[in-house]
């Protein structure tokens, strides 16, 4: 309750007629102030008018009057700033600060309306809790949500990537390479991917550019695929003498093989294809993140992503058995994937870190030019009356999804806010 709280009182939502302290007092609220979420009191640099004089200073927001002595605020000299303590119920008519001078307190009055839809937020089963209540948000409220949801989720990607950045001492080729193995697992896979990329190094890699066996023993052999003798292989028992000789020479640890799952997935999906998409993807292109930095048309962007794997893996998906003749291709709908996830927020990232608007905007062009994602998360929205043009706005709603729907960050949300208050165009 007390989230709601400071959400009408940084908002201005509560009954503001005949504002009285708690001793009687009529007063002023000229600034609500600025929320703090750190250490101290709730909002900072409040403007408070009482007596004549206006007052400048903290404002501190409980659900009980008591909470103040609960938190020992009258013990912490920070709070002596404070000039209203703000609650829903007074259930100690006085409170003092360290210095022993009493503070005024107003019990703060919700409109019903918005306390029922608070509620009826925090009740609902939905996934999504309004998604009942979507279709009578106005157009232009959703699409400048979207807006910002999509620049929170480019911001949130960018930080990661530039602490991945600091990692690996700003070498831009390590953090394309790991970032682009870790979408290789689409999903399932993403972290035993991640791992394979970080336990082998790309300058490792690129040394054996010019030999398809060498690069596939590499990293089926640190994905720990190459564990068991198989006589029976000819290619198997190839490539896993290759790798033992390279394992010994660089100093090579494998991983666990387990990690790798394949239950619930395509064929075209299981973990050795990928790896091997991946090994052609990123050891037989030198500079591939300059070489995608540099490309001017979004079209050519997709034959960065294509691989060609050994004639081996015509007639295979993994070791145990012979499959169907078939060529292990990535397909337009995974390319586009890893455009989405690991160029676009590359670019942006590089953007910021290099202070160009060139290549954020860049990120943002190319998203406009891809088709929209179709998943679970935007097929429930389309269904509520939310539609997607293109990957700006899937991945503006995958980012509503994730960091308000599940996390009942309802009052956080510019939807959330329209439902709160009331619906008007």
């Amino acid at each position: 309750m007390e989230t709601l709280l400071h959400y009408v009182w940084k908002y201005k939502l509560y009954e503001s007629t005949n504002l009285l302290t708690n001793s009687g007092k009529p007063f002023e609220i000229i600034d609500p102030g600025a929320y703090n979420s750190n250490a101290g009191p709730d909002f900072f640099n409040a403007k408070i008018k009482m007596d004549g004089k206006v007052w400048a200073g903290n404002i501190e927001i409980h659900t009980m009057a008591s909470d103040w002595y609960r938190h020992r605020h009258d013990e912490d000299a920070a709070y002596n700033s404070v000039v209203l303590h703000v609650v829903e119920c007074i259930d100690v008519p006085d409170i003092f600060d360290s210095s022993r001078r009493v503070i005024p307190q107003w019990a703060m009055k919700i409109p019903g309306q918005i306390k029922a839809n608070y509620q009826f937020l925090l009740d609902s089963d939905l996934s999504v809790p309004c998604l009942s209540k979507i279709r009578e948000i106005p157009e232009i409220y959703l699409s400048d949500w979207k807006s910002a949801l999509l620049t929170e989720r480019l911001e949130r990607k960018t930080n990661a990537l530039l602490q991945l950045l600091n990692d690996y001492k700003d070498d831009w080729n390590e953090v394309f390479y790991i970032t682009l193995a870790r979408n290789f697992g689409f999903g399932i896979n993403n972290d035993a991917f991640e791992r394979l990329a970080r336990s082998l190094p790309l300058k490792i890699v690129l040394k054996h550019h010019d030999s398809t066996p060498q690069l596939e023993a590499l990293f089926l052999g640190q994905a720990g695929l190459l564990e068991y003798e198989n006589p029976q292989n000819e290619y198997y028992t190839q490539i896993r003498k290759e790798y033992f000789f390279l394992q010994k020479k660089y100093g090579l640890k494998p991983l666990e093989p387990y990690i790798f799952r394949n239950l619930r997935i395509r064929p075209n999906n299981f973990p050795h294809i990928k790896i091997l998409q991946l090994a052609g993807i990123t050891g037989r292109k030198q500079g591939l993140f300059s070489q995608i930095l540099e490309t001017a048309k979004d079209e050519e962007l997709h034959s960065f992503f294509v691989s060609e794997l050994s004639g081996y893996w015509l007639t295979h998906y993994h070791f145990e058995k012979v499959s169907v003749k078939k060529a292990k291709y990535l397909g337009l709908q995974a390319k586009q994937i890893l455009l989405m996830n690991v160029v676009v927020p590359l670019f942006f990232a590089y953007g910021k870190k290099k202070k160009s608007e060139q290549y954020t905007e860049r990120a943002i062009q190319l998203l406009e030019s891809l088709k929209p994602e179709s998943n679970g998360i935007i097929t429930m929205f389309s269904r509520a009356g939310i539609s997607a043009v293109n990957a700006c706005d899937t991945q503006a709603l995958i980012q509503l999804k994730r960091e308000y729907c599940e996390k009942k960050k309802c009052i956080f949300c510019r939807i959330g806010y329209k439902l709160l208050t009331g619906i008007k165009n």
